[in-house]
């Protein structure tokens, strides 16, 4: 390889921040990165937390730098509205998959009611077989697509809120809930309706928050597209790096001890006295470090030491405010 080739810059526009997307119904997570990178001419870009294809709502779109804050916006809370339909067992345990198993029994609203406290607060939780979770090495949803028979283990779940709050017939039932990361909805439906002695899948599943974001922030997928003669979405319509930060405490910073944290040298929490966040635990606290309205990354506060731990470098300052 020449020279010349290994320095080639990258494809497309250096833009960063986050669009948050109401992705509709039956188009896959990354289906949705691919359209909207193409739209903005965009680098980089990738989402924060998938969807199924099945389910509707907010997916983050993380541009450029805003692809280094992902793992703190999947760390926030979500929250969903689902359906489900009581008497079918799916294998995707969604209304995509085949049918696998019936029942005939159907839960009073008193019988879910009184199933519902088990499954909140800290819990275990099998993940669908139809799901990413790699399995020797492979993805399990292409192994059960293959006829082989999945064995996911039970993993830590938090659900905040598990809700009923509509039973519109005997069939069915919606409920709301508030969870950490890595809960899937569509194991809570089904795992839920043998708690209530019956089978049953998620036949419409919507998700309403995604830590900061909101629905309030969500473009339609659709109206980003817009019709054969618009013009390109613009980069406005993205909101800052920082705002999938703002739970995290702000620290300000000097442009001098910016520049320190750039080349990955620690500051003494001596010097950062009167500026350190009161809401920021000195023991491991994570901070966001600021110099005026530009983001430099996120710090710990350790050992007495202010120390980087994500370093954010921005292309276009404009894009991200």
């Amino acid at each position: 390889m020449t020279q010349r080739h290994r320095h080639r810059k990258p494809k497309g526009r250096p833009i960063d921040g986050w669009l948050i997307v109401d992705k509709p119904s039956g188009i896959g997570s990354t289906d949705v990165v691919n359209i909207v990178k193409r739209l903005f001419q965009a680098q980089k870009c990738g989402h924060g937390g998938t969807l199924d294809p099945l389910a509707t709502g907010l997916l983050p779109i993380a541009f450029g730098a805003a692809t280094k804050t992902v793992p703190y916006v999947m760390d926030g809370t979500k929250s969903y509205r689902f359906t489900l339909r009581f008497g079918e067992a799916r294998d995707t345990d969604d209304a995509d998959g085949e049918v696998i198993a019936t029942s005939d029994a159907r839960p009073t609203d008193a019988e879910i009611q009184a199933a519902l406290p088990a499954f909140r607060g800290e819990i275990m939780q099998v993940p669908p077989i139809y799901s990413a979770i790699k399995v020797a090495g492979e993805r399990a949803y292409d192994l059960a697509r293959e006829g082989q028979v999945v064995e996911l283990a039970p993993r830590p779940a938090r659900i905040d809120r598990f809700e009923l709050i509509e039973r519109p017939d005997a069939d069915t039932a919606v409920f709301l809930v508030e969870s950490g990361k890595g809960v899937y909805m569509r194991s809570l439906a089904r795992d839920l309706a043998r708690a209530c002695g019956t089978v049953g899948h998620i036949a419409a599943l919507r998700r309403m928050r995604v830590g900061p974001f909101h629905e309030s922030h969500a473009i339609p997928l659709d109206k980003l597209r817009g019709a054969g003669d618009t013009p390109p979405p613009s980069p406005a319509l993205l909101l800052p790096v920082t705002t999938a930060l703002a739970d995290i405490p702000a620290l300000a910073l000097t442009a001098a001890e910016a520049a320190r944290l750039g080349f990955g040298q620690a500051i003494s929490l001596v010097e950062l006295m009167g500026r350190i966040p009161g809401e920021a635990n000195p023991d491991g606290g994570l901070v966001r470090a600021m110099a005026g309205e530009r983001l430099i990354g996120l710090c710990r506060l350790e050992s007495g030491q202010l120390v980087p731990e994500r370093l954010v470098a921005q292309e276009s300052p404009a894009a991200v405010g």
